[in-house]
């Protein structure tokens, strides 16, 4: 009986594109696909069902999606001549950008469905063996409560580490985002249902959450007391949770690092000390331009609070060069802006113009090969910065939450505070442990260590020379 109900599974291949939000949203799109009897593949030349978990943020990702429908024209005809159907679904933010538009440069897709209507997709797929079926509406209702509970054996299958989405759309509309056009505008989930996941990722051994939105230092969700709670006081209550012994959020706009969330650093110990705040440029005139309503000024006294109440802050942030009509004094002043901060990590791109932004329609555009010569120069900047903090880890003890098995036999690995990627012998220990480990070298983009089994550990930040190094 067994056998003849996993021969009628039909199996799903999802890919994810871009940031965390579409991480999570895979995994929930699977959820509600493994209700209608789909089995998630690793495989895509097993796959019934391919799905495209797209981004729209960057030019490039955007032609990625059209170059891989290009590769699944070829595998359905291959399939179809063994006698498999396979149906093609792009979902996502380029799906609701570009609705006609995916169906008419590439026959190849069966369904196309946005971010927020995701939760439609098995009604939608069955629809589509009678045509090809777009949804890139904007539903009124919360498409987070048609979603399955998360069921435990699968949240286990990915790992003790996961995403949890609390908030989504931004109403910042920055010049150069199409995110407000393809998410919506910012919508929070009530705190009673953010709590409820949260307890059910733990029930199932995830040991880190990290709380994701759009701008989800803008959280606002309805709490159970009646009044609107803000991400420092969800913060506390997730923490409080048994079974959470780390939590991180991002992605978050300067604006809305209020005290409260600040103090959350200082107060909470499972929130990490590393913070993804993007600035993305240095120059007023060029924050202006992109309508980010802060100044360089005052993200340097942002990061002097947070500094001030978490002195071993690993920063993270994102960076745009090129943007229309960046002098190079503007650029100066970003290198600048970086020199007086220093990164840990930090994610920078040239700009690239989206259709439907203020910005694509900016006439000052600047020419690709000097946007590329100051991306080097900023790159470099960042690299050095980063190479240097991970630098300061060597000889310190960390705090280290493996993860998975490691590069090589007998490894794991896994992250440390500051999300560092960690190496080690893995002898009695397993997938799951929280274990203080002794930085022994860096890499290009991990670190080795040796975990102080039957010892205590001093946890000591990144080049903290108050701190004593492990002789």
């Amino acid at each position: 009986m067994r056998s003849q109900r996993l021969q009628r599974l039909k199996k799903v291949f999802v890919k994810s594109y871009g940031c965390q939000m579409n991480v999570y949203d895979s995994e929930r799109m699977a959820d509600a696909l493994a209700v209608d009897g789909y089995e998630q593949t690793d495989s895509v030349e097993n796959a019934d069902l391919v799905v495209l978990n797209t981004c729209h943020i960057r030019e490039k990702a955007a032609e990625k999606v059209y170059s891989e429908l290009g590769r699944l024209r070829t595998l359905k005809q291959r399939r179809a001549e063994e006698g498999h159907e396979t149906r093609v679904v792009v979902a996502g933010c380029v799906a609701q950008a570009e609705g006609e538009e995916i169906l008419r440069r590439a026959q190849v897709v069966d369904v196309v469905v946005g971010p927020q209507a995701y939760h439609r997709l098995p009604a939608m797929v069955r629809a589509a063996q009678k045509g090809r079926v777009v949804d890139t509406d904007f539903p009124e209702d919360d498409k987070f409560a048609h979603l399955p509970k998360l069921e435990r054996k699968r949240v286990r299958s990915r790992g003790v580490s996961a995403f949890l989405t609390i908030q989504e759309g931004c109403d910042k509309f920055c010049a150069f985002c199409v995110v407000p056009y393809t998410r919506g505008a910012e919508v929070s989930r009530p705190v009673a249902k953010v709590l409820d996941e949260a307890r059910a990722l733990a029930d199932a051994g995830v040991r880190e959450i990290t709380l994701i939105g759009q701008n989800v230092n803008a959280y606002h969700g309805a709490g159970p007391d009646g009044r609107e709670w803000g991400l420092g006081q969800l913060l506390h209550a997730v923490a409080e949770i048994e079974g959470v012994a780390r939590i991180r959020y991002t992605t978050s706009h300067p604006n809305d690092m209020d005290d409260a969330l600040i103090e959350a650093h200082r107060d909470l110990p499972q929130l990490m000390p590393y913070l993804h705040l993007p600035v993305q440029a240095g120059s007023d005139r060029i924050l202006k331009a992109m309508n980010r309503k802060h100044t360089g000024d005052a993200y340097r006294r942002i990061i002097d609070k947070v500094r001030r109440v978490r002195p071993d802050i690993a920063l993270s942030s994102d960076f745009i060069v090129g943007f229309p009509g960046e002098s190079d004094a503007d650029f100066d002043q970003t290198m600048r802006l970086v020199a007086d901060i220093g990164f840990a990590s930090a994610f920078s791109f040239k700009y690239s113009t989206r259709p439907g932004t203020p910005a694509a329609d900016d006439t000052a555009q600047i020419a690709e090969a000097v946007k590329a010569e100051r991306l080097a120069r900023l790159q470099a900047l960042l690299e050095e910065q980063r190479q240097a903090f991970n630098r300061g880890t060597v000889g310190k003890v960390v705090e280290v939450l493996l993860e998975k098995p490691g590069r090589h036999p007998g490894q794991l690995g896994g992250k440390s505070p500051y999300l560092q990627a960690v190496h080690l012998d893995g002898a009695g220990l397993a997938v799951g442990d929280i274990v203080p480990v002794l930085i022994t070298a860096q890499s290009s983009n991990s670190l080795q260590g040796e975990a102080l089994r039957g010892r205590a550990g001093e946890t000591n930040a990144p080049g903290d020379t108050a701190a004593a190094d492990v002789a």
